[in-house]
């Protein structure tokens, strides 16, 4: 009997010994199979930037088209002159696949970032595919401005620089050699309740540390490393390294508002009557589609039906101090001007039948930017919406409308890359021909990517979900990009408030109502607006509206100065409270609120809300509407009417509100009344030029010091700028 035991025992430690060694086996073999990792060709390229080099990366990179970095910004940032992670310890391996990069995280970082994320706000344990497509698939990481750069809470950002697609495991996976491990410390024991699947799940799943990270197809790839020691300093090195922060046209912070598509000239002209005789203030006003001859796609020409003396129209509206702002996308029409030139310097696949250009070539981007030069821009058109560039539409009900994948374009490039890239170099192409003539402009553009930050642009979406929006504004100011919610449809009183509120809080204040005859206020039913058919209280509303548009343009000086700091400190104007609270576990997944500038939190009510809970970190702050103080650290249920925006200010802030003006022009000047909220420490800075071309950049501005002296405001300038935006009127104290 014994002998029969301690055979079997024998030959269950022999079967155990052979399994171990086979699985161990196939672990090594499917290692071997990627070949031995490699470190990369490790470069500083900047003050606490690093490149790491692996291989032979495709020739055409995002970096190719980076603006000149602000290296005079970037040397007033930390440099330790020490990489902030363990750069020889990434590892690359070439696969079938492309070019593998690999790198552990800590066990207590948490991971932003990525680009205009819609679902997401902590990026930790997720996979994201980093491809750009105008409408959300999933929780996958697709949007209209998708970028292969993440930020860590450990202080660095590590961004790949490609125009393929990549993927990312941000600890979503584990290596089998793991479980070899874990096997060892596990003793069997009963087996589990299977009864509720997800309970299992929920309490089994533990993201790795483990960070993989794919570029589709290259041979190689380049990697770079931004230090902080912070997170917020980790984001104004990447935009100073892009070139800094663009800073929009003064006209740019007011109201743009998007009239009907199908609007005859004189019917834009009889609309844009409506706010200067109701003196409500509108700075911009942006044509849709119908101002083409075509449309799907673009010829580029007035509509000489509608529009048979453009420049008459355009004499009226500049008369009537608007800025004219024309819908259009980068596909060229048959009977368009440029067709014939630009055809050469195009893709072999059509979009709506019409050419893509190549705007990777210089020819392609002097042919198409130099018309719109000629046609419009030295016209006095002031701006242009970008529409159609994220290049990709996966639904049932449309398909897949753009070019593939497999395109080819004569820089070399392919659909994949140029899908990546289109709508970056779609905005260097316009904002290049308003250089030349020395003019700032605002665009609005549906995709942009990596080392966007200098191109005055703001991206929107047709996707219109109210807490999609919010958070894309607080992803946005990881990334070096402008995201602007806008109000069109809406199925309420206090949800077209609520949204138009988020619109004031926002890098744009947009109304886009392509598809209305008369102001969303009067009526926001399409059927019933287009036939006339007012709401009751449509009085009440537009007051509403009013008195929310004026509250923009007293927040213009103050929103300017934010921009300024973001073009020459790279601080973005919009961002989530994690960057300037880092260490409050409080803000660590906020994903609906945000700081404006410096002083002020915005907390958006969505959805026609009238109340929510708003965390509020560390220090005092106070209600905007009624000046009720808080004490931070805490969380609390805030309920406010639809007069009240949710706002709250930061103690010892100095507010400058501005008087409102009905529109901007280069003779505006701003009379601003302070709020002094508690004990100011240091002054506030305003940003102080001629609000309308780029003689800042040479030197042509001031900075201008407000501070308290505890019975008033005294205001200094110092710069070159020999005129004068601001005087100071009054003042009111907070306590």
């Amino acid at each position: 009997m014994k002998k029969l035991f301690f055979s079997i025992l024998l030959s269950a430690m022999c079967t155990r010994a052979v399994s171990g060694s086979l699985k161990q086996e196939t672990i090594s073999k499917t290692t071997a199979a990627l070949g031995v990792p490699q470190a990369g060709r490790i470069e500083k390229v900047g003050p606490g930037i690093w490149k790491v080099t692996f291989g032979s990366p495709e020739k055409i990179r995002p970096a190719d088209f980076k603006k000149e970095a602000c290296w005079e910004g970037l040397k007033k940032l930390p440099d330790s002159n020490k990489p902030p992670i363990a750069l020889d310890a990434v590892l690359f391996n070439q696969t079938e696949k492309g070019a593998l990069a690999r790198l552990k995280l800590e066990s207590s970082e948490r991971i932003y970032g990525f680009g205009l994320q819609v679902n997401t706000f902590e990026q930790r344990g997720l996979r994201r595919d980093i491809r750009t497509n105008s409408w959300t698939i999933g929780n996958i990481g697709f949007s209209h401005a998708p970028m292969p750069f993440y930020i860590s809470s450990k202080g660095y950002g590590l961004l790949i620089n490609t125009s393929r697609y990549v993927t990312f495991y941000m600890g979503a996976q584990h290596k089998l050699e793991q479980s070899v491990a874990l096997k060892q410390t596990l003793k069997e024991g009963p087996g589990e309740d299977a009864s509720s699947p997800a309970a299992l799940y929920d309490r089994h799943y533990e993201p790795s540390d483990d960070v993989e990270i794919l570029a589709d197809g290259t041979k190689g790839m380049e990697l770079y490393v931004f230090e902080g020691p912070g997170m917020r300093e980790v984001v104004e090195r990447y935009n100073l390294y892009s070139g800094g922060g663009a800073i929009p046209p003064l006209w740019g912070l007011g109201l743009k508002y998007r009239a009907k598509s199908n609007f005859t000239a004189a019917e834009v002209i009889n609309f844009s009557g409506y706010f200067r005789n109701n003196h409500i203030p509108c700075d911009m006003l942006g044509l849709e589609p119908g101002w083409q001859s075509a449309a799907y796609s673009c010829s580029y020409k007035w509509n000489e039906k509608n529009f048979s003396n453009p420049d008459s129209l355009l004499e009226i509206m500049q008369g009537m101090n608007y800025k004219l702002n024309l819908w259009e996308h980068a596909y060229v029409h048959p009977t368009s001007p440029i067709f014939d030139s630009i055809l050469p310097y195009s893709g072999d696949y059509a979009v709506w039948k019409g050419a893509v250009p190549d705007f990777v070539t210089s020819e392609a981007r002097h042919i198409f930017g130099g018309y719109h030069k000629n046609a419009f821009i030295d016209k006095g058109i002031a701006s242009f919406k970008l529409d159609e560039c994220d290049a990709a539409y996966y639904d049932k009900a449309q398909g897949e409308w753009s070019f593939p994948d497999i395109a080819r374009f004569p820089s070399g490039i392919d659909g994949e890359q140029m899908r990546q890239l289109f709508g970056l170099l779609y905005q260097k192409t316009l904002s290049d021909e308003f250089r030349k003539v020395n003019r700032r402009t605002l665009l609005d553009v549906r995709a942009s990517g990596l080392f966007a930050a200098p191109y005055c642009s703001v991206l929107y979406s047709d996707m219109y979900d109210h807490s999609d929006f919010v958070r894309m504004i607080v992803n946005s100011g990881f990334s070096g990009l402008n995201w602007s919610p806008e109000v069109r449809q809406t199925g309420s009183d206090a949800d077209l408030i609520r949204r138009l509120q988020t619109t004031v809080m926002a890098s744009q204040m947009v109304v886009d109502c392509w598809f209305l005859k008369n102001l969303p206020w009067y009526q926001y039913d399409r059927e019933k607006n287009n036939r006339g058919e007012f709401l009751p209280n449509y009085r009440e509303l537009e007051q509403k509206a009013k008195n929310l548009i004026e509250l923009r343009m007293r927040l213009i000086p103050y929103l300017y100065a934010a921009f300024a700091r973001y073009h020459f400190n790279g601080t973005p104007p919009f961002r989530a409270l994690v960057l300037d609270y880092p260490d409050d576990p409080g803000v660590w997944k906020t994903d609906d609120e945000y700081m404006m500038g410096d002083a002020i939190l915005c907390a958006p009510f969505i959805d026609g809300a009238s109340s929510r809970k708003v965390y509020l970190p560390a220090g005092t702050w106070y209600d905007f509407n009624t000046g009720k103080k808080y004490q931070g650290g805490k969380e609390y249920a805030i309920s406010m009417s639809l007069d009240q925006i949710p706002m709250f200010v930061k103690d010892g802030t100095i507010l400058p509100l501005a008087k409102p003006v009905e529109y901007i022009t280069p003779r505006t000047t701003f009379a601003l009344k302070c709020r002094i909220y508690g004990t100011p420490g240091a002054p506030v800075r305003l940003f102080e030029d001629d609000g309308h071309t780029f003689n800042f950049e040479r030197g042509a501005f001031n900075w201008v010091s407000l501070a308290w002296n505890r019975s008033r405001v005294q205001l200094k300038r110092s710069g070159n700028f020999k005129g004068s935006l601001y005087k100071v009127t009054g003042w009111e104290v907070i306590k």
